[in-house]
C-alpha cells in the first residue's frame, strides 16, 4: 500500500508563496487537490507519470507551479500569490492506473492525510 504523505503547509499572508511536497509518490499520474471545511475535493493541478503534462484549475492557472522528481518520488505544489480564498487542506493523490492524471477525484486510489494551508493578514 503506498502511503503518501504532505508537508510545507502553514499561515501565510496574502500574496505570500509556499511549497508543498508529496513524499512517496509514484511513477504514474499524481495530483493536488484541495478541501476547505465543509466542503468536497476540488482539484487543484494535475501532473504525468513522467512530469511532460501538467494541468491546472482556471482559479490557480498562472499561480501554482506542479513539478515532481521522480528520482525522489516527489511532487511539488509551489503556490503563489496566495489569496484567502486558497485557505484549505491540500491532498496530493495518485493514480496508479494511469500516467496522464485526471481533475476527477474518484480515479484517484492513493491519497495522502493532506497539509493545511492558511492565508490571511
Amino acid at each position: 500500500q503506498v502511503q503518501l504523505v504532505e508537508s510545507g503547509g502553514g499561515l501565510v499572508q496574502p500574496g505570500g508563496s509556499l511549497r508543498l511536497s508529496c513524499a512517496a509518490s509514484g511513477r504514474y499520474g499524481m495530483g493536488w487537490f484541495r478541501q476547505a471545511p465543509g466542503k468536497e475535493y476540488i482539484f487543484v493541478a494535475g501532473i504525468s507519470c513522467d512530469g511532460s503534462s501538467t494541468f491546472y484549475a482556471d482559479s490557480v492557472k498562472g499561480r501554482f507551479t506542479i513539478s515532481r522528481d521522480n528520482a525522489k518520488n516527489t511532487v511539488y505544489l509551489q503556490l503563489n500569490s496566495l489569496k484567502p480564498e486558497d485557505t484549505a487542506v491540500y491532498l496530493c493523490a495518485g493514480d496508479s492506473r494511469r500516467c496522464y492524471s485526471s481533475s476527477y477525484a474518484m480515479l484517484y486510489d492513493y491519497w495522502g492525510q493532506g497539509t493545511q494551508v492558511t492565508v490571511s493578514s
